[in-house]
């Protein structure tokens, strides 16, 4: 791996860190960015002008953010989520959205959509002090509290899980600036460009009304 993508990301943290199956397949990473390069990623975090999510391709990324999403793009990443999730990703198309705020009514209970595979949520906060907005793995539909794991939006935290009938997840409310990149391995590229394009007309509304 190229050392300039490697210091961005821990992917032997990631290998060491077990794969969860209650209440689904989950692994979780503290500080798979951390230190000097968990720094300049936030340094560099492109400016979200509201709530919800954005594809990079409608704000403006550079620096070590961008080298970082390329590093979450490579054939190492995918390799060892590959391997720890036991399914080959080499051929799947992959999503990126990136969020900076979040709002009361945000992390409403769902399982995400069936065209995706694999999401991957990374976290690039401050060390989280809220109640509010720390993410749970649900064992129902129904129950906020019915949880086996809450995964605090912590700067550097990887959440990673296998998307299936029952990947109920959710967070109590929160408001206020909450970074997050959330990628994707889906099903095909057609969902890409349509998840794309829904994702750019929502940003041309946000930023008319940045946080309705």
């Amino acid at each position: 791996m190229d050392n300039s993508v490697s210091r961005f990301m821990d992917l032997r943290a990631l290998q060491a860190s077990p794969l969860h199956t209650d209440p689904f397949d989950y692994i979780v990473v503290p500080n798979f960015v951390s230190g000097a390069a968990l720094s300049d990623v936030n340094r560099d975090y492109p400016q979200v002008p509201g709530a919800g999510s954005y594809p990079p391709s409608e704000l403006s990324v550079g620096g070590a953010f961008a080298t970082l999403l390329a590093a979450l793009d490579g054939a190492d990443f995918a390799a060892a989520m590959s391997q720890k999730f036991g399914i080959d990703l080499s051929s799947y198309p992959t999503m990126f959205t990136v969020r900076g705020y979040c709002r009361l009514g945000d992390g409403r209970i769902h399982p995400d959509s069936e065209s995706k595979i694999i999401t991957v949520l990374l976290y690039l906060n401050d060390e989280w002090r809220d109640s509010g907005g720390r993410l749970r793995l649900l064992r129902s539909a129904e129950d906020l509290e019915d949880y086996a794991a809450e995964v605090p939006p912590h700067g550097g935290t990887l959440l990673a899980f296998r998307r299936c009938d029952h990947s109920w997840h959710g967070h109590e409310p929160f408001e206020g600036q909450r970074r997050a990149i959330q990628m994707n391995w889906v099903t095909n590229d057609g969902i890409v460009r349509r998840e794309q394009r829904r994702h750019r007309v929502s940003a041309l509304a946000k930023r008319l009304n940045p946080f309705s």
